[in-house]
């Protein structure tokens, strides 16, 4: 019952107020102790052997530690006062999800390009994108936005839940570490081809259930918002299996196939050329509107994935 409570209060939480910039972030911290133990490793292992094997300290330590760090910290909350525990549980829930972020990161973008100031699009998009941005036209900014804001549903919003509802805050912030892990040292680049390895394969394993869950809801979604449902699964079907995620792909397919749009296709990593595979079909050119779509898409699979997990965490723990 207290676990169910936590995640909707969570979740609502992040929907009202996001991450406040006044607060300090759970993420930052993991950052940070990311970045020191990257720096040990480095400072006393040198061959390719060793840094493979050294890469198994990140998601040992860092998401190890962050589940520990977690579940002490509630222990001794609920040593004070049990509401204060609730409370605690409450607000380190909803850092691990971004719904508001996301979906406010997308707007931005969008409000630029209605504005018809390119620039500001390309700074707001190279924000939350790691692709070369300064030379994107508006059909090129409207695709990261969109393809951001699908990829995320699974890591920002789905997972977390997830996660949260099977073991509260310590097994949400858990899931968080990873994929911050992920996120900062599991490039398959010539710095963390061995280093990183861990850390990709482990985000990849963590994301491989809520990815399929996300796929249904967004699905569902689809249906109840209008749009190509039958398209959506149909891409998906056909589609995802081309991403170079085992996961990533579910959700850019079904967002592709419900808006009829067609997303991948080439993009610049500081000046390096990277093709991806192309998901959908271009029924039409990809525009402005097409973010806000998704953003709409994207705030109904969320509720849809609240109720869902709510309930899942009662039948649960009771």
């Amino acid at each position: 019952m207290i676990i169910a409570f936590c995640l909707m209060a969570a979740y609502l939480t992040d929907r009202l107020v996001g991450d406040p910039r006044s607060l300090p972030h759970p993420v930052v911290i993991i950052g940070w102790f990311i970045t020191r133990l990257e720096q040990i490793i480095r400072r006393f292992v040198r061959q390719a052997g060793g840094l493979r094997a050294a890469g198994l300290l990140f998601p040992l330590l860092i998401v190890g530690g962050s589940y520990a760090a977690v579940a002490v910290l509630l222990y001794g909350a609920w040593l004070v006062h049990p509401l204060l525990a609730v409370g605690l549980q409450i607000w380190l829930i909803s850092t691990t999800i971004a719904t508001k972020g996301l979906a406010d990161a997308g707007r931005e973008i969008y409000g630029h390009l209605q504005d018809g100031n390119l620039v500001r699009a390309r700074h707001s998009l190279s924000m939350v994108v790691g692709r070369d941005t300064e030379h994107l036209n508006e059909a090129e900014i409207s695709r990261g936005a969109v393809e951001t804001v699908a990829e995320n549903i699974v890591d920002a919003i789905v997972s977390p839940l997830f996660y949260a509802a099977i073991g509260g805050a310590p097994l949400a912030m858990a899931y968080r570490a990873a994929n911050t892990l992920d996120s900062m040292v599991g490039y398959k680049n010539e710095k963390y081809q061995h280093l990183g390895w861990a850390s990709a394969r482990f985000d990849d394993v963590l994301n491989y259930i809520p990815a399929r869950l996300t796929a249904l809801i967004l699905l569902a979604a689809s249906w109840l918002q209008g749009l190509d449902w039958r398209r959506c699964a149909l891409t998906m079907k056909r589609d995802a299996h081309l991403h170079p995620s085992p996961n990533a792909g579910l959700p850019e397919a079904a967002v592709a196939g419900a808006l009829g749009v067609q997303l991948g296709g080439l993009n610049y990593y500081q000046g390096v050329a990277s093709h991806r595979a192309k998901l959908g079909d271009p029924l039409r050119p990809l525009c402005a509107a097409d973010i806000n779509a998704t953003v709409r898409l994207m705030w109904l699979a969320s509720v849809i994935c609240a109720v869902l997990l709510t309930g899942a965490a009662y039948l649960l723990h009771g």
